[in-house]
């Protein structure tokens, strides 16, 4: 029971870092909204989606086997989480708020996340044949596009520390939810004989676990920097106030004696 809700909250503090990430990106253009919009693919993506699944991960076993992992497959399902959470973000931060956009977006998150979680499952190094109940499997692609979809949408609007905490809790159910359908979805058939030593990879508590702690401790950091970064509200009115001080500079430079003549020139 403990891994579960372990892998639930950090998939919720993942979520929590995105959105506030995702809040400062919509107060901002070019290269500070993508900047805002990367972090937020990263929070996502790597906590909120692959760390979650393979905290989840850590509590699956087989009996009499050691579960090992094939370390480029790995980190290649934890990239792919990323960079489709990242097209996602740019594809509707980007656009014009059209729901033909946040749709396309949410497909491609969903699939992208299915993609991650069943290639995360490809690292497994057993000797033992992994099948997929197909119900299963395809309802754990839809789930994982309506939760994409889902949070794509709540980065458009959220605002509040109280309502980006309440659409993390809701997000970091529709991750799991995703995560344990494809579970449920998994059948493991002995290899004959028995099954004996696993294939090539590395043990979780050599690789997965410490890169786990690493994204972990990291996005908590991340989260507190980001909590004291100044809002998307308060970015707002900051740039506002420049541009008001701006346009009295220069109707100021405007009024002053001879602003008008150029420098040189007499007039009679």
């Amino acid at each position: 029971m403990v891994i579960p809700v372990l892998a639930y909250a950090v998939s919720c503090l993942g979520a929590f870092l995105g959105l506030r990430c995702i809040t400062r990106a919509r107060a901002h253009d070019g290269r500070r909204k993508a900047a805002w919009l990367c972090v937020a693919a990263v929070a996502v993506g790597a906590t909120s989606i692959w760390a979650m699944h393979f905290i989840g991960m850590l509590g699956f076993a087989i009996p009499g086997q050691t579960v090992l992992y094939n370390v480029p497959l790995t980190v290649a399902s934890m990239l792919i989480a990323i960079v489709v959470v990242g097209a996602g973000l740019f594809i509707v931060g980007y656009g014009n708020g059209g729901w033909s956009r946040l749709l396309t977006a949410g497909v491609l998150v969903g699939v992208g996340v299915a993609s991650m979680h069943y290639l995360g499952m490809a690292a497994l190094s057993v000797p033992d044949t992994m099948s997929y109940n197909p119900l299963l499997f395809v309802l754990s692609v839809v789930i994982a596009i309506v939760a994409g979809t889902a949070a794509l949408w709540i980065g458009t609007w959220v605002r509040t520390w109280t309502a980006t905490t309440g659409a993390s809790l809701i997000m970091g159910v529709a991750v799991s939810g995703m995560h344990y359908t494809g579970m449920a979805a998994m059948h493991v058939y002995g290899a004959p004989g028995g099954g004996g030593m696993s294939m090539g990879g590395v043990p979780a508590s050599s690789f997965v676990a410490p890169l786990i702690i690493g994204i972990s401790v990291v996005s908590l950091t991340l989260t507190m920097m980001v909590s004291l970064a100044p809002s998307e509200e308060e970015i707002r009115l900051d740039a506002q106030l420049n541009k008001t001080m701006e346009e009295l500079r220069r109707k100021q430079a405007e009024q002053l004696p001879g602003a008008g003549n150029p420098r040189g020139t007499r007039t009679l």
